[in-house]
């Protein structure tokens, strides 16, 4: 009988592993080994201003992030903060994703200028809009000043509720050109035959964007809607740059009270288990997005409801 003499490396699961090794273990080392520790550590009392600290307390630091007004406050802003912003970051996509996928002189021009406010990185943008909303010698301050719509120059970030709203608008100008960039692309994949036939039963312009154009989309909004809701629940550079939470605490959502309570006072056991109660608000909420712009997803085998 003759012996197999093909090579260990000639089988397709063997060899496939061996490719895929370099990869795995950066995933390891990068994203896996880092969420493993930050969840143990969030299992203890690590606090580096105690040198006893890092005993295991199991869910103690859950059940006092659950009581801990302080969070929950925070918590409630950065819900807040993200039905302010993701709502409205996505109708203005979708409003000027249908302008530009309309012919028009330099309409090349102008797909490229609005990725500029994304293309700023966040800190840029941050500084930029601390500038222009400045008590002494911003922009907005003389615009509305030399309009007659002030009498005087406006402290806009030393006001809880402005300060707040401000950095909701700065959120809006950076994140609206990447609902832009994903519904545009969506809206290029639609057919022309499906508008084409609908013009020809007599649909108008609302009645095509409505009954063709946007059940197409979908799974672009849902998509859409996911990625800005967690970016909104995860925001913190804007308020690090604009505000540092303040005034009043105004402005500390989520992620920057988890960064106070980590790197500031020290306590890392329970700063990880914040940022991990953060994530399952995150996914929660994620999959809320997903059910509800796209329910027959769920169902695409044809089963009933």
């Amino acid at each position: 009988m003759a012996l197999d003499r093909s090579g260990w490396l000639d089988r397709p699961l063997p060899l496939a592993v061996l490719l895929l090794l370099p990869t795995l273990l950066l995933v390891f080392g990068v994203l896996l080994y880092p969420m493993g520790r930050a969840f143990w550590m969030s299992l203890t009392d690590l606090h580096l201003a105690r040198p006893q600290s890092g005993v295991f307390v199991g869910l103690q630091n859950y059940v006092a992030a659950l009581r801990d007004a302080g969070f929950l406050a925070a918590l409630g802003r950065t819900l807040y903060f993200a039905l302010l912003t993701v709502p409205v970051e996505t109708a203005l996509g979708l409003l000027i994703a249908l302008l530009l996928n309309q012919s028009f002189p330099g309409r090349g021009f102008v797909r490229g200028l609005i990725i500029l406010p994304w293309a700023l990185p966040y800190v840029v943008n941050g500084v930029m809009w601390k500038w222009i909303l400045n008590a002494n010698y911003g922009a907005l301050n003389a615009l509305l000043s030399q309009l007659g719509l002030i009498d005087a120059y406006q402290i806009w970030l030393g006001h809880p509720s402005s300060a707040f709203h401000f950095v909701v608008l700065a959120n809006i100008w950076k994140e609206t050109p990447v609902a832009v960039i994903l519904l545009l692309a969506a809206l290029q994949t639609v057919p022309d035959e499906l508008h084409e036939a609908a013009t020809v039963d007599g649909a108008g312009a609302l009645r095509r964007l409505w009954y063709v154009t946007l059940p197409l989309l979908r799974p672009v909004v849902a998509v859409t809607l996911v990625v800005k809701t967690v970016w909104a629940l995860k925001e913190f550079d804007l308020i690090y740059v604009m505000t540092a939470g303040g005034p009043a605490d105004a402005t500390n959502l989520a992620t920057f009270f988890t960064y106070l309570t980590t790197f500031k006072f020290m306590r890392f056991g329970y700063g990880s288990a914040l940022a991990f109660l953060i994530a399952l608000v995150s996914l929660v909420i994620a999959l809320f997005h997903v059910r509800l712009v796209s329910p027959g997803e769920a169902r695409s085998d044809g089963g009933t409801p």
